[in-house]
């Protein structure tokens, strides 16, 4: 089991939001953290400065399988205690007969398909007894699907949900943690000016969850304060 000082973690999507703090909160508690972003520099490159090499940068396209792959030979030989991957976009409130297929297929990838191939293409490289979790949100639960608007981001984030249900069923023994995080609504790019949370004010409390359900069997969907988030 790893103690507090050598506890490896790699956040897929990094370079900004939600991501960009996930990192800075992981090594401010005194994990290494692997941080990757499709480009060099930015806010991500000032973070990693900044923590004086417990911050790594690599460079990923996501949607890509190559650089997934190319990604996990770079990475051989480390041992991961948490694998969270935090991607997404959105692409408008758009009632779903209004979606072009291009603006389906291409949020279906990025938000569903591509996050599922990144816990493919890295499991490897966990501990046996680490955590692989995924950036959900309520708004993938379909019984609180109450509330008219986003659908295709709805959408996207059920069927990111489903299909880490499925990645569960498939690796049940492999004793790792698995986790769906809802960190809530906040102002990010994505969430927009007038959400209630900031990323500065909802990630360390993701973080505590993440801490708290190390070594917990099975798959869960969480918020930020651990309690379960209803399918």
């Amino acid at each position: 089991m790893s103690t507090t000082s050598d506890r490896e973690a790699l956040v897929v999507g990094a370079s900004r939001g939600l991501g960009l703090v996930l990192v800075d909160e992981l090594a401010r508690r005194g994990w290494r953290v692997i941080a990757t972003t499709r480009r060099g520099g930015g806010e991500l490159q000032a973070t990693a400065d900044a923590w004086n090499g417990r911050v790594e940068v690599e460079s990923l396209e996501m949607t890509s399988p190559e650089q997934l792959a190319a990604l996990r030979e770079r990475l051989k030989g480390r041992r991961l205690d948490l694998l969270f991957v935090n991607a997404a976009i959105d692409r408008g409130n758009l009632p779903v007969h209004e979606v072009s297929t291009d603006m389906f297929t291409e949020v279906m990838i990025t938000n569903a398909l591509s996050p599922l191939r990144a816990l493919e293409a890295l499991r490897g490289l966990v501990a046996p007894a680490g955590t692989v979790a995924v950036m959900s949100s309520e708004q993938g639960s379909i019984s609180l699907n109450t509330e008219d608007g986003y659908e295709l981001y709805k959408a996207s984030k059920a069927a990111l949900n489903q299909l880490m249900r499925s990645y569960a069923t498939r690796h049940a023994d492999d004793g790792r943690t698995k986790l769906l995080i809802d960190p809530g609504h906040n102002r990010t790019r994505l969430g927009g000016p007038d959400a209630p949370l900031t990323p500065q004010e909802s990630i360390p409390a993701v973080v505590d969850v993440l801490e708290a359900q190390a070594g917990a069997p099975g798959l869960q969907f969480l918020d930020r304060h651990g309690m379960t988030v209803p399918w």
